[in-house]
């Protein structure tokens, strides 16, 4: 996707998306939110997580134990110890995936910033509508 056709970002969100950085903790609107529906990523629209997926890790950010097949790319973060996770599309950043918390029975746990995310509602008859 070329990048003029990317979605008009606000500051804070081109700071998390673009920049790497990290909303505060239990600031986002994502975090305590349990909606039937898909979550999209904010710069590109592509398809990223289900809400099936998402949990309550406590971690004050959204949850989710597996992302839709494809959707997300895991890099070494450049501290040594974490594994980041960015949009495979458009390669925007997302947050940090964390294994071995026992937390679910996936063992997996991606601590997605709500700025990197929209919601996508389920609409009639259990469709999702176009998430682009």
């Amino acid at each position: 996707m070329e990048r003029s056709s990317y979605n008009v970002l606000s500051p804070e969100e081109r700071w998390v998306i673009e920049e790497k950085g990290t909303e505060r903790a239990f600031s986002g609107e994502h975090d305590d939110f349990y909606e039937d529906g898909l979550y999209v990523c904010r710069r590109c629209g592509a398809e990223l997580y289900r809400s099936d997926d998402k949990f309550d890790a406590r971690c004050g950010w959204p949850a989710f134990d597996k992302e839709i097949p494809g959707a997300v790319n895991r890099l070494p973060d450049p501290d040594g110890q974490r594994t980041e996770i960015q949009c495979a599309n458009c390669e925007g950043h997302l947050g940090h995936v964390f294994m071995g918390e026992r937390l679910t029975a996936t063992n997996t746990r991606h601590c997605v910033n709500s700025l990197s995310m929209r919601f996508v509602p389920v609409g009639p008859a259990g469709r999702t509508p176009n998430a682009g």
